[in-house]
């Protein structure tokens, strides 16, 4: 059966530059100042950094390249290049992909939204699996992540062999252009911005530069690419739940960096902004953080704890 890919509305190459929203101002931003060169790089003999798996893993093994089920978003082709540690194609191997939509939810689980609850379970969309061809390859038809309190913007994944996990992560990308596709297109609009960023997401800082996602365009759509190293001996930790309500209730999961991980809706699992957590940055600060120069950012704590990462 043939893969159907998602239709897209007209991307205009040329626009450079956009307004995006921040806070009462209109800033000019380059939507694609961080988009670096798609080709992924074989050169690099370091190792993919782990990173927690969150608790929205579903072991469905859906194979499937295209995972998209008719979402609304703007499209994306998302390719892997899986390497051992060395440096030859990993064939063979199985990628596991799981993300968000383009307003944040997650398939498969009954999610907090405020006051209502986003109901999910049966839901599949946003899941699947692909083979590592033998030029190292997967590749999937998906649309752009959304974003929800507390984290960035992000893709989970898994490099699996036979009945060995070697790799569980996330990767990000480019938040110039999340930002430009968060106040301009019309799936991905919210009445608030976003409030946790690249330079400010702990999970992101603590893994560091190999999971950075490179972008460019193709026609109608982006092309999203990230090379992945890993030991064919290694066995990742691994945390899911297979109970499809979501996560037990108590203490929240810390994060690597001491919070609450990547848990949706941030400390309690909700989906409005956390007590006491940071507000999205505004103005010239926000610009300044999305820069690609950008470092953590210092944001003052609100009243009822420290921001969550």
């Amino acid at each position: 059966m043939t893969d159907k890919k998602p239709s897209s509305p007209t991307l205009d190459r040329r626009r450079l530059l956009t307004s995006a929203v921040l806070g009462t101002g209109m800033v000019a931003l380059s939507a694609g100042a961080r988009a670096t060169p798609a080709e992924p790089t074989r050169s690099s003999e370091l190792m993919t950094a782990q990173a927690e798996e969150g608790p929205y893993y579903l072991p469905l093994n859906l194979t499937r390249a295209d995972i998209t089920e008719g979402l609304s978003g703007i499209p994306v082709d998302i390719r892997f290049t899986v390497v051992d540690e060395a440096g030859l194609p990993y064939t063979g191997a199985m990628v596991d992909i799981w993300h968000c939509d383009a307003q944040g939810v997650y398939s498969g689980f009954e999610q907090p939204g405020g006051q209502a609850v986003t109901d999910m379970k049966g839901r599949t969309f946003l899941r699947g699996v692909q083979p590592v061809n033998a030029e190292g390859s997967a590749l999937f038809h998906s649309i752009y992540p959304g974003w929800y309190h507390g984290r960035t913007t992000h893709i989970h994944f898994k490099v699996r062999h036979g009945a060995r996990t070697n790799l569980t992560s996330q990767f990000f990308l480019p938040d110039t252009l999340s930002e430009f596709l968060y106040s301009q297109v019309t799936a991905y609009q919210r009445a608030e911005l976003r409030d946790t960023l690249n330079s400010d997401d702990g999970i992101a800082i603590q893994a560091g530069d190999t999971v950075e996602g490179s972008v460019r365009e193709t026609k109608g759509r982006y092309l999203v690419t990230l090379a992945v190293r890993v030991d064919r001996a290694s066995i990742a930790r691994e945390n899911h739940f297979d109970d499809p309500k979501g996560p037990p209730p108590g203490p929240p999961r810390a994060g690597p960096m001491g919070g609450s991980g990547n848990m949706p809706g941030g400390p309690d699992g909700r989906r409005g902004p956390p007590p006491g957590g940071p507000p999205a940055l505004q103005g010239e600060q926000r610009v300044a953080a999305l820069l690609p120069d950008a470092k953590r950012v210092d944001r003052p704590r609100g009243q009822g704890g420290p921001p969550p990462v």
